[in-house]
């Protein structure tokens, strides 16, 4: 009895601190950030703006922005997309989908996108360094046999969302370049734009998304953008060749900087070089063929070597600059930035589109408890909350009622799952490529060496970070976990089986690197956002009451 006794009190005092936590410090915050209320979510075909015109105008329709339209289209809104070329796309990145991306395709009903257009199923990737190779699969046991990554052209996945988008009756497509944002009394009202046949017009609506890419021409206004251009891709198309692993990315770890090859057809397989730098050598004299024979050539892997010389003699050769861009929004009333204009990560890994697929399942959940739009100052305010939601992974517990019935006290708690994947993705994808390149110094390539090791080790050596790279597991801790990890791995490496002090010196130089690659690109992320979101304000704003 008397050890129930202490359990039941030891039950109420838990509960009791939680509530005074819950009523004192969140009421403290709720009241920092004005009146709020839960909301309760309406039915989907109700939302509407009170004028009658479009409830929210879409800028570009790339992945981000048809898929964005589609969402929140099927939600009810009236959406008009402004997308400066409509014909198909024809580019050389956002071709490799990773399975956590295809699982929000899955979420947002977009699926069979990827059907029809000879896209190709991923299973996971080869890794080769100095002509050794290992096999790394994603960890898919426990989904579906449908759930994989996807390769494929990035236009004909892109047409076929714009098709998509452009079924719904509500949902408008038009071909216009917008040129400004229109701006009353402090918050964004519409877009300026000049229509295809040179006409200006404007357009209006209560929020305005802004998705026109990596170039965007609208983001100053809304963010402070801190673009880094660490190096360039180059891009071919092998034909007539098989990959030496069937249905997986294939990663060389050359010098100066990794070489990708994956599947986009049945027939073709994408090379992507990268060139570090921002500057490519000269296509027009033949130094960047030149190269390619000399340099890169020799470190292809012999099943596609005589592919990958033809190639380069077609000479139809694309070069794309890679882009690297922390999110750092300035919260503007009736305006929201998404996409390549709001966030840009190394395209090594993949997951640019996976991280724009995650952010649109945040902002339709966030945005499908509200009829109305029009309050723009108070809607800005409670989409402030996107820009840390988009990062946290974990569970919301509220305690939704409280009562006593029959001497027992009753409580029933609502649990929101978060596991958006733009933090734990744009950290991977900076610290591996810095990882993955050569460098003259020999702490960085004890790291790269430790790292291509560590993989190799199979079980959960290989499965842990294969997740992290393919979306299917957002927790940041993980991704710091694995990345130290490593970094002891490569100390071990030097240290056994007899130390000496030159070794033991590129050992402390080793995890000193590893921290100067990591920690910058976290402290970029946010550090509170990524491991700490319950102490951003943000973090708990509710709906507006109206």
């Amino acid at each position: 009895m008397v050890d129930l006794t202490l359990l039941g009190s030891l039950l109420l005092a838990i509960l009791g601190v939680f509530l005074f936590f819950r009523n004192g410090f969140l009421k403290k915050i709720e009241e920092s950030d004005g009146d709020t209320a839960a909301a309760t979510v309406v039915d989907q075909r109700e939302c509407r703006s009170r004028e009658g015109g479009d409830d929210i105008i879409i800028v570009g329709a790339g992945v981000a922005g048809a898929a964005l339209a589609y969402t929140l289209g099927k939600d009810g809104r009236r959406v008009r997309v402004i997308e400066r070329d409509l014909t198909e796309p024809d580019r050389i990145v956002g071709e490799l989908l990773q399975p956590g991306g295809y699982l929000k395709l899955i979420e947002l009903e977009l699926q069979d996108c990827v059907d029809e257009i000879d896209a190709q199923r991923v299973f996971g990737y080869a890794l080769f360094k100095d002509g050794k190779a290992t096999w790394l699969s994603y960890p898919l046991e426990k989904f579906h046999s449908d759930v994989s990554g996807r390769s494929f052209h990035n236009g004909r996945f892109i047409q076929r969302m714009r098709e998509k988008a452009a079924s719904l009756p509500n949902v408008t497509l038009e071909q216009g370049t917008v040129t400004s944002l229109l701006e009353e009394k402090g918050a964004i009202t519409g877009v300026q734009y000049r229509t295809k046949s040179g006409e200006e017009m404007k357009a209006y609506a209560p929020l305005t998304v802004v998705c026109d890419g990596c170039f965007s021409n609208l983001r100053r206004s809304l963010c402070t953008p801190k673009v880094d251009v660490p190096s360039c891709f180059v891009g071919l198309v092998l034909e007539k060749c098989d990959l030496p692993f069937a249905n997986h990315g294939h990663v060389i770890l050359a010098d100066p900087s990794p070489i990708l090859f994956y599947p986009i057809s049945s027939t073709e397989i994408r090379c992507l070089v990268d060139v570090p730098g921002e500057k490519v050598p000269s296509i027009s004299n033949g130094d960047l063929a030149k190269y390619l024979k000399t340099v890169i050539a020799p470190q292809v892997p012999p099943e596609l070597h005589g592919a990958f010389l033809s190639a380069i003699v077609r000479g139809n050769m694309r070069t794309m600059p890679n882009r690297s861009m922390p999110a750092a929004p300035h919260p503007t009333p009736g305006a929201l930035l998404m996409g390549d204009a709001f966030n840009m990560r190394h395209p090594l890994t993949g997951g640019g589109m996976t991280v724009a697929l995650s952010d649109i399942v945040v902002l339709r959940n966030l945005l499908r408890p509200l009829r109305d739009l029009n309050d723009a100052p108070t809607l800005c305010k409670y989409l402030e909350s996107f820009y840390t939601l988009r990062k946290v992974v974990g569970s919301i517990i509220t305690i939704s009622s409280l009562y006593l019935h029959d001497s027992f006290l009753i409580w029933n708690l609502s649990v929101s799952h978060l596991q958006p994947v733009a933090s734990t993705i744009n950290t991977l994808a900076g610290a591996l490529y810095k990882v993955f390149s050569a460098s003259p110094d020999q702490a960085r390539n004890e790291m790269r060496q430790a790292c291509f090791d560590y993989l190799s080790l199979g079980g959960v050596f290989s499965s842990g970070p294969v997740s992290l790279l393919s979306g299917l597991n957002p927790r940041p801790l993980s991704l710091v976990c694995h990345f130290f990890a490593v970094a002891i791995y490569g100390v071990g490496r030097l240290l056994l089986p007899f130390p000496s002090p030159k070794q033991m010196w590129i050992g402390a130089r080793l995890i000193s690197s590893a921290s100067a690659i990591i920690f910058p690109i976290i402290k970029a992320e946010g550090v509170r956002q990524m491991f700490f979101p319950a102490t951003v304000p943000a973090y708990y704003r509710a709906p507006p009451a109206k």
